[in-house]
């Protein structure tokens, strides 16, 4: 399982797609839907986890537990 994030590069201007403790970026896309889409594919290829949308000030606004990662709240995710 691996964790991503999705952060915006103030200096490129898109949206960074990072694995959980790397140092390097996994990618980038031009939009955050797009990155978010990227992020869970390759969180999909890893055997599950977390994608963790980070908003413009650099906070997480959002989180999303892709199959089989273990989602410890029973509540379906209404956004995605």
């Amino acid at each position: 399982m691996a964790n991503y994030h999705i952060s915006k590069n103030k200096e490129s201007g898109k949206w960074n797609i990072q694995k959980e403790s790397a140092e390097r970026s996994s990618g980038s896309a031009d939009t955050q839907k797009q990155a978010e889409k990227i992020a869970k594919q390759f969180a999909s290829n890893s055997g599950g986890g977390e994608v963790r949308i980070h908003g413009l000030d650099g906070k997480i606004r959002d989180s999303d537990t892709v199959a089989p990662g273990n989602d410890p709240r029973d509540i379906k995710d209404k956004k995605h």
